[in-house]
This record gives structure tokens, C-alpha cells and sequence, in this order.
């Protein structure tokens, strides 16, 4: 026997015997499921916009344009300055970027964008800033709900998105916007 074989072997007998997986029982629903998304999403450094809608999303958009910084937009109703372009390369100086979120998870302030509303896959980490919009009936209590109602198809992207991109060293120095958008505001509709 080869010490490869040997080593397989000893593996196989060690290993533990194959466990269902376990069967979560989902906790009841946050009574004010809207607030708890908020107070997460403040958690991730993430600012929620509950009223105003689209209507102070586009006046929003409307300041950032006159102050001649650029901004896309994939969200049907709001007007931006730049359009969707052929390569995601051409993106690399977009100052916000608007797009749709799918669902917002209560438990953690995550929000998932699929990337049938992206554009390009990168527009959410390229972009300096980034503007979601999401359905206030859309948010679910936690992950579990979360995931029962995620679809991607065979070559889709998906990711959730909580807050802007953060990173910290050993020393503990927190640096928000170091790798992705250095804020993210999220309006409900």
C-alpha cells in the first residue's frame, strides 16, 4: 500500500458519518421589520431614505448632475447623466451609480442585486457612491427568508450588498470605501 493510499485510508475511517442537514426553525416576524432593517443598515454604515421614494431619488440625482458629477442609473424612472455603456471599462469614472435591489434582509441591513439589473456585474464596486432602490415590501425578517426567495439562473451573478465597502487592519483602523463605494443610500419605493 502507498502512503497516499495509507493516508486516504486512515481519512475514510476517521471521518465522521454523513449528517442530514438541519431544519431551521424560521423565528417569528419582526414586528417593525422596516425599523430593523434601518437600524442594521445604519449598523453597516449604510442610510436608508424611507420617504420621498423615486420622486427624491431623481431631485437627489438632479444636485449630483449640476454639480457636474456623473451618474448611471438602472432604475426605470430615474434619469442620469451617463448611459449603460459596451464595457464595464468605460464605468471607471462614474461617481454614483443607481440601481435595484431584489430583497433587504431585516437581521443584517443586506441588500441582494442580481446582476440582470446591473448592467455590468461591476457597476455596484466600481462606482464611487452607489444609490439602491428597493421595494419596501421586499425586505424579509432574516437570511433564512432571504434565501427561499433567491433565484439565479445558470451563468447569473448575485451578491448582497451591506453597506459601503469597509476593510481594518491588525491595528484595527477601520477605512470605509477602501475597495468598493464609500457610501451607499438606499430609498425605499
Amino acid at each position: 500500500m502507498s502512503s497516499k493510499d495509507y493516508i486516504l485510508n486512515a481519512l475514510k475511517s476517521s471521518a465522521i458519518a454523513p449528517q442530514a442537514m438541519p431544519v431551521f426553525n424560521v423565528a417569528p416576524r419582526i414586528d417593525d421589520l422596516l425599523g430593523q432593517f434601518e437600524t442594521n443598515l445604519n449598523t453597516v454604515a449604510g442610510t436608508l431614505h424611507k420617504e420621498g421614494g423615486l420622486e427624491a431619488l431623481q431631485q437627489k440625482v438632479d444636485e449630483l448632475i449640476a454639480q457636474g458629477l456623473q451618474v448611471i442609473s438602472m432604475v426605470d424612472g430615474i434619469k442620469a447623466n451617463r448611459e449603460v455603456t459596451d464595457t464595464a471599462h468605460e464605468l471607471k469614472d462614474i461617481d454614483y451609480a443607481v440601481i435595484p435591489g431584489d430583497v433587504g434582509v431585516a437581521e443584517n441591513g443586506a441588500i441582494w442585486v442580481n446582476n440582470k439589473n446591473l448592467g455590468h456585474r461591476v457597476t455596484p464596486f466600481i462606482c464611487e457612491n452607489l444609490f439602491l432602490v428597493l421595494q419596501a415590501d421586499t425586505v424579509v425578517p432574516n437570511m433564512h427568508e432571504a434565501a427561499a426567495k433567491i433565484t439565479l439562473e445558470k451563468g447569473e451573478f448575485g451578491t448582497f450588498i451591506a453597506g459601503p465597502s469597509k476593510t481594518a487592519d491588525i491595528e484595527q483602523a477601520l477605512v470605509v470605501g477602501a475597495h468598493g463605494a464609500c457610501s451607499l443610500n438606499v430609498y425605499l419605493v
